[in-house]
């Protein structure tokens, strides 16, 4: 049976070019970057050319580049930083209501703390609308933070519109691009971000922007940042990033072909089923359908069966027997959130591996409603 691993926004294989290019630093180039002798400073070299890499991919400066552990922590260190630093200026924050919970959780942190903060609804495609950002400022506000493309349907935030308001208004303004990075291109001077949170472990802090310490102990980046740096994972990440925005446009005109087929063939094929996100504004990877009369879970333990790996949504969220608080947020009701799956391509994906999932999944799917009661009370209301 086929293996097929559609669930690429939760994680990915490494690519052979960046382990090859991380293998060094766990075994011959061992040194601490902050010590003075040559076999650490060959590891500091190293942390500065993926700084300079990365920084030219966002548009940025090498010295607005810092180095985290991961997604999470860039986006707690961003709302949490700005929240302590400027809490003399004001203490309210904008978000959205389908951010990712590093986002959602660290600003319900913040209101226990005495920080007020407007979660914005968006559209029914998933969408934040600018005018909403632009009506939910106050005299205390200190930041906005609005995801730069939604992690489960796949919706592509108006950036650059948010980014205008900010600087219009003098706020900073934070993004986590972890599901949009080498899936469009950001610039983060021309879009007017402050701050941007990627997965692997970085935040982009634009120049003259505070930021209160997130961890604490050394000296690492720059004094801001404490610990000692991950170097393979940091030049590994330099290297993933390099090749991902490589031959970038045909890759991208390649996914979203594939995309497209599997969107079509599913919406056509599956009866009562329909697309999640915007139909055009989305990550070209990203296939998030609605499946009235079948239970997601189930549904993704039987694609499992037939050789194919989907999810339900956000990684983060695994287990989790509540529907997805963004396709609520989008006005689904409880029982037609639970009936969603995420399929997420890669740029190895075929479209053999396309057609085997339109083949196996409006099967799956009949076998499930044919063992529904609610399926068979609706076709028989609906003679």
């Amino acid at each position: 049976m086929e293996k097929i691993y559609f669930d690429n926004a939760a994680t990915t294989p490494v690519k052979k070019e960046v382990l090859e290019i991380m293998l060094p630093y766990f075994t011959e180039n061992f040194g601490n970057p902050s010590s003075v002798y040559h076999l650490a400073q060959v590891n500091k070299k190293a942390i500065d050319e993926a700084r300079e890499t990365l920084a030219k991919y966002l548009g940025a400066n090498t010295n607005e580049i810092f180095f985290t552990s991961g997604g999470t922590e860039a986006d707690n260190w961003a709302i949490k930083g700005i929240a302590e630093a400027y809490k003399a200026k004001g203490n309210h924050i904008i978000t959205s209501k389908i951010e990712h919970h590093a986002v959602l959780h660290t600003c319900e942190y913040l209101e226990k703390q005495g920080y007020e903060v407007t979660y914005l609804d968006v559209d029914e495609e998933g969408m934040v609308n600018p005018e909403d950002v632009k009506k939910a400022i106050k005299d205390s506000t200190i930041l906005i933070s609005i995801m730069y493309a939604n992690n489960e349907i796949g919706t592509i935030m108006p950036i650059s519109e948010i980014g205008q308001i900010a600087k219009e208004h003098q706020i900073i303004f934070h993004t986590d691009a972890v599901q949009a990075i080498g899936q469009v291109k950001i610039d983060v001077k021309e879009q007017n971000i402050d701050l941007l949170s990627l997965s692997a472990g970085l935040l982009y802090i634009k120049r003259g922007i505070k930021t209160a310490p997130f961890i604490h102990g050394g000296a690492q980046e720059r004094g801001r940042r404490a610990g000692t740096e991950n170097v393979p994972g940091i030049v590994g990440l330099a290297k993933a990033m390099e090749l991902a925005y490589d031959h970038f446009e045909e890759k991208i005109k390649n996914i979203t072909a594939l995309r497209d087929e599997l969107i079509q063939g599913l919406i056509t094929q599956i009866p009562y089923c329909k697309l999640n996100g915007h139909k055009t504004q989305r990550l070209s990877n990203n296939v998030n359908i609605g499946v009235e009369f079948v239970e997601g879970e189930s549904l993704l333990l039987l694609l499992d069966m037939n050789g194919i790996a989907a999810s339900s949504g956000s990684a983060c969220t695994s287990g989790s027997l509540d529907p997805s608080h963004v396709l609520l947020a989008l006005g689904l009701p409880h029982e037609k959130a639970h009936g969603s799956v995420r399929f997420t391509l890669a740029e190895s994906t075929t479209k053999e591996q396309v057609d085997y999932v339109l083949e196996k999944m409006p099967q799956i799917v009949q076998r499930m409603r044919d063992m529904s009661p609610l399926y068979e009370e609706f076709l028989k209301a609906n003679k």
